[in-house]
Parts: structure tokens; C-alpha cells; sequence
């Protein structure tokens, strides 16, 4: 398996155990504004991102929570590039609803909630 992106969790905002409990994980580079800052995850790269953006098939973990990719967006992979940011959906979709949104398998909420901690390492892997 080849690593696409290997991240570690670097804050938590307040409102992302809300978004969490209902599959929904945004990303955001170390240095977002306050306002993003609220809703999302923010990460330090430590692999990547690759230049080729994942396919459906590919993992996604978040800690000890997988999933496997169902859908990628159109401009997803570039958001990712560009500035470190990724809507994540754990909703089994095999189309994305949003350009910027990478689809998953369903999981547990509450794993997943609960995987959501500082240093907590996130990949994705073709």
C-alpha cells in the first residue's frame, strides 16, 4: 500500500464532536482562520499529499477507525493540495454531493468521536 497522505492531529475545535456524531470530518492545515478553526480538525503533514488524489477503493484511517473510500469530489484532492483542507463524509455515498468532499464507508460515530484527539494520526492509502 502506498501512503497518499499521513497527517497528525494538531488541535480539535469545539464544534467537530457535533459534525463527528453525525460523520462528518473537516480537515484544516495548522493556520486556518478562527471562524474554520471552530468546525475543523487542524493537521501538520507528515506524508504528502500525493500529486494523484485517491480513487474509490482506497483507505481511510482516522486513528483506529477505517474506512474505505466511496466517492472523491472533483476538486477534493486540490483543496488537499492546496491548503490542507478535506470535507470527509462517512456517509457510504458513491458520489460525493460536494466538489471539495472525499465520500467513506459508514463507521461508528462513536469511535469515531472518540478517535478524534490530538496526535491522533490520519492516512490515506491506495
Amino acid at each position: 500500500m502506498s501512503v497518499l497522505l499521513k497527517t497528525r492531529v494538531t488541535a480539535i475545535g469545539p464544534e467537530v464532536a457535533d459534525l463527528a456524531e453525525s460523520g462528518v470530518v473537516i480537515l484544516f492545515a495548522d493556520g486556518s482562520p478562527p471562524e474554520l478553526a471552530e468546525v475543523s480538525v487542524l493537521h501538520k503533514t507528515e506524508i504528502g499529499p500525493s500529486d494523484g488524489a485517491p480513487e474509490k477503493g482506497a483507505s481511510i484511517t482516522l486513528g483506529p477507525v477505517s474506512a474505505v473510500i466511496t466517492a472523491v469530489g472533483s476538486s477534493a484532492w486540490s483543496k488537499v493540495l492546496e491548503m490542507g483542507h478535506v470535507v470527509i463524509s462517512f456517509n457510504g455515498a458513491t458520489e460525493a454531493e460536494r466538489p471539495g468532499e472525499i465520500c467513506a464507508s459508514q463507521v461508528d460515530t462513536q469511535a469515531l468521536v472518540a478517535a478524534l484527539k490530538t496526535d491522533a494520526i490520519i492516512t490515506i492509502a491506495a
